[in-house]
């Protein structure tokens, strides 16, 4: 059977695969130690709430009404007029419903913008995907209908106290040429964990108005919901930036429920392409979450619950691995928000994806970090290979478990076993 371009270009495997199948592996096989994927943590007070809601819907037949009847493209209407009202009264955003659109999960968002920003246009032009700072989202690198749609910057990194160190935006090395047509961040980043400051956010809004395109912002853990941000962070809109969102990190990955908050025009564009490609996005995590959209619950479980949970785990995460670590070699990226810590171990001896397969043998799954880096040409960058994420956000006997399969790993192959 042969395909055509396109079916060769996505059937083809991809770091994003490998990710989702060692999830669905995890899943299956009990004994295996999960820190790869980026499934949120089972937390008690979520789960009660999000059961509460369940019953209620189950109880007035509106989860019946949910699964029976098509939304329209753009999305379950009651859904996006209660979260443009919340935007509006927490964050004083002038944003009504025809600033928002639902997809079938940010990854579909992603997949629609990036080919409707970039690509090859009418008149012949070529344009790109500008991360200005890499390493970014694993699932970005695969979401475009042509090759050489990416191009990313070499971030500035800065080594700190206690083993940590930092990412930030090398704004002396950024170009952004009349070839680009969309800069893409996401805060926090995923894999690192980074914030990029309001000063880079600000400096990089301003890059893109004075080129004429879009700035999207990926803010699947970012404020205000589920405000997973361990660092003081302004939340960031204006008629220019392009905010994904997400249920997927407040507990409901697998509702499948992305948002995007543009101007109208976006907006029109995204509704109209969902009608094409999907006819309609999910109805039951709108369904499921307006009564918290509409009262506001969302916000202080996001503050109370969920950013409290996930910074106690982080910090405990971090004490672990540098205990069990102890090498001058290791750094850990500061970890300021996300589910995530990015392991950099400095002249590692083999490369990124060998330690994963090797973890993976002794029944630890990490991600390899050289998937983090779409659209950086410089292959032989040694620190693209010398690092991987990890997902602490898991039961801490699995995280502990993790470290010490990870730490003898590491300690054996810089002779300190």
């Amino acid at each position: 059977m042969e395909f055509s371009t396109f079916g060769q270009k996505f059937s083809r495997h991809a770091g994003i695969t490998q990710l989702m199948d060692d999830l669905n592996q995890g899943l299956t096989a009990p004994n295996t130690i999960m820190l790869g994927g980026g499934n949120p943590a089972a937390i008690p007070e979520v789960l009660a709430y999000l059961d509460q809601q369940a019953q209620q819907l189950l109880k007035t037949g509106e989860l019946l009404k949910a699964i029976a009847n098509y939304d329209g493209p753009q999305g379950k209407d009651t859904f996006i007029r209660a979260l443009a009202g919340l935007l509006s009264r927490e964050l004083g955003w002038p944003v009504g419903p025809e600033h928002i659109a639902l997809t079938n999960g940010s990854q579909t968002a992603f997949f629609y913008l990036f080919n409707l920003l970039a690509g090859e246009f009418a008149d012949g032009r070529k344009k790109k995907v500008l991360f200005p700072l890499a390493p970014e989202y694993i699932g970005y690198g695969d979401s475009a209908l042509d090759e050489n749609h990416f191009v990313a910057c070499k971030p500035d990194i800065r080594k700190l106290d206690d083993g940590l160190f930092k990412y930030y935006v090398d704004f002396e090395q950024l170009e952004v040429g009349d070839d680009i047509g969309l800069i893409c961040v996401s805060r926090p980043t995923n894999p690192t964990g980074n914030v990029l400051t309001d000063e880079e956010i600000v400096h990089l809004d301003q890059i893109a108005r004075d080129k004429g395109i879009p700035l999207l912002i990926d803010n699947a853990y970012g404020t205000p919901f589920p405000n997973i941000i361990f660092t003081d962070a302004r939340p960031f809109w204006n008629d220019n930036t392009i905010l994904c969102m997400s249920l997927s990190k407040l507990g409901l990955p697998g509702v499948r429920c992305g948002i995007v908050v543009a101007n109208p025009t976006i907006i029109q564009a995204i509704t109209n392409i969902s009608g094409i490609v999907n006819l309609a996005p999910g109805s039951m995590g709108p369904a499921l979450t307006l009564p918290m959209m509409e009262s506001g619950d969302v916000i202080e479980l996001s503050n109370q619950v969920i950013r409290p949970f996930y910074q106690a785990k982080a910090q405990q995460a971090v004490a672990w691995l540098q205990e069990a670590i102890p090498l001058p070699q290791f750094h850990i990226h500061k970890p300021e928000g996300a589910l995530f810590l990015w392991l950099w171990f400095e002249d590692l001896p083999i490369h990124c994806q060998e330690l994963y397969q090797r973890l993976k043998q002794q029944g630890l799954l990490v991600v390899p970090g050289h998937y983090f880096f779409p659209g950086i040409e410089d292959e032989d960058w040694a620190h693209s290979k010398q690092c991987i994420r990890l997902n602490y956000a898991q039961p801490e006997a699995d995280v502990q478990a993790g470290i010490a399969i990870l730490a003898r790993e590491i300690l054996a192959l810089y002779g300190q076993s």
